[in-house]
């Protein structure tokens, strides 16, 4: 392809004709060549079907690229990995030989992604160097994969932070840290190891910090650690736009039946099904596939190998239906995730937000279907009000143009 048919098709209409929810659209009919990208990397971003900004890319991308701090709140599935992969690659100098640039993340499920979609959308970058290390691997692995260049690593804090006290991860010169779903890393469970990761960066450095939801700690947080950032919030409603919801009033020895005959009556592509503890996961994926259906289930207890073959298939689309826990309820991103059932109603609107989040993945249109006991009704009435949504009773037929076009 000649330079000249390559800048054309860089800013051709997109190629995915599904209708998109407002979330996504480009609010200011900008395309990636307006950023005056490198070259390599604008190859990169065309080939993985970028054609146009959504919104948080369109606010977030241009001030990253000026070297601000950036805290950006933004809904679940709207595009936020490259919002930050791509300035991050803009400014990484493959001629140098350290680590440039952290991306920190919660889970390993969410580092393995980012750090596909950053080799995706880098492939093109001569010599670029991306590296993922998670807790649950080999530690020895990871030590001797440092003693080579590294230029982007994407890991989890626990991992990232006995590397760096070890002296392994050199972070001296990491000019550029990212927090991706920066509200479960400032949680309880991680703060004290983020604000120790920080002491290991050079006093001057950016942070990117992203999320859909900014608790109280968040803000402690930036206050204390991003001087002068830049806030973005296109958090005007909290629930996607192209997501349906619908509730089912059952009671608990119903639930298989309710879900056979959804499986019956909807049209999936890929189904994702979320259950509150382990050994239901297991129970009910058996119980699945006794009827007749493909399932696979992923939850916390299982061996990380594991987990990563049944996460990398299910991606690949080796299987229609996929039960866990909430292990996989922030970020993965699987396009092909039309439908979201809550076989367990969840506790708390944040695990709802998340969960029902994993379909209508970039302005597409998804459905979220809530097994509701009569336990569940409070759960149910005190979600509705603090996200400000409303959950509707489950019509006998469900309009396909809803999710499945």
């Amino acid at each position: 392809m000649s330079d000249e048919d390559w800048k054309k098709n860089l800013t051709a209409p997109a190629k995915d004709t599904r209708k998109k929810t407002e979330d996504v659209q480009s609010r200011r009919n900008v395309t990636f060549a307006d950023y005056l990208l490198r070259r390599e990397l604008q190859m990169g971003i065309f080939e993985k079907g970028f054609e146009r900004p959504s919104p948080v890319q369109e606010e977030a991308i241009p001030v990253a690229l000026q070297g601000k701090n950036v805290l950006a709140r933004a809904k679940n599935g709207t595009g936020k990995t490259a919002s930050f992969v791509i300035p991050v690659l803009e400014k990484v100098d493959t001629r140098e030989k350290y680590i440039q640039a952290l991306l920190m993340v919660p889970t390993r499920e969410l580092a393995l992604q980012t750090a596909q979609v950053t080799k995706e959308l880098g492939r093109h970058i001569p010599n670029l160097e991306v590296m993922v290390t998670t807790g649950g691997t080999t530690l020895r692995d990871d030590i001797l994969r440092l003693t080579r260049p590294v230029h982007v690593l994407v890991a989890t804090p626990g991992r990232v932070l006995d590397l760096a006290s070890k002296g392994v991860a050199d972070l001296k010169n990491c000019r550029i840290i990212v927090l991706d779903e920066a509200d479960k890393l400032l949680s309880a469970e991680f703060t004290e190891m983020i604000e120790e990761i920080y002491s290991f960066l050079p006093p001057k450095h950016q942070s990117l910090l992203f999320s859909a939801t900014f608790p109280v700690t968040v803000k402690y947080f930036a206050d204390k650690y991003l001087k002068d950032h830049y806030l973005i919030n296109l958090m005007d409603e909290l629930t996607l736009k192209g997501i349906s919801q619908f509730y089912a009033f059952v009671e608990e020895r119903q639930k298989i039946h309710c879900l056979n005959t959804l499986f019956n009556k909807l049209q999936i592509n890929q189904s994702i099904i979320f259950c509150n503890s382990v050994n239901r996961v297991e129970l009910l994926a058996k119980k699945i596939t006794q009827l007749g259906y493909s399932c696979y289930y992923i939850h916390a207890r299982m061996h990380q190998t594991h987990r990563n073959r049944v996460f990398h298939d299910f991606r690949e689309g080796n299987c229609r239906n996929l039960v866990c826990s909430d292990l996989i309820t922030r970020g993965i991103d699987i396009q092909s995730v039309n439908v979201v059932i809550n076989f367990d109603f969840p506790k708390f609107a944040e695990t709802y937000l998340h969960r029902i989040g994993r379909s209508g993945r970039f302005g597409h249109l998804g459905l979220a279907i809530n097994f509701v006991t009569y336990e569940d009704r409070h759960n149910v009435y005190r979600i509705e009000q603090e996200l400000d949504t409303e959950i509707k009773p489950i019509p006998s037929e469900i309009d396909p143009e809803l999710y499945a076009v």
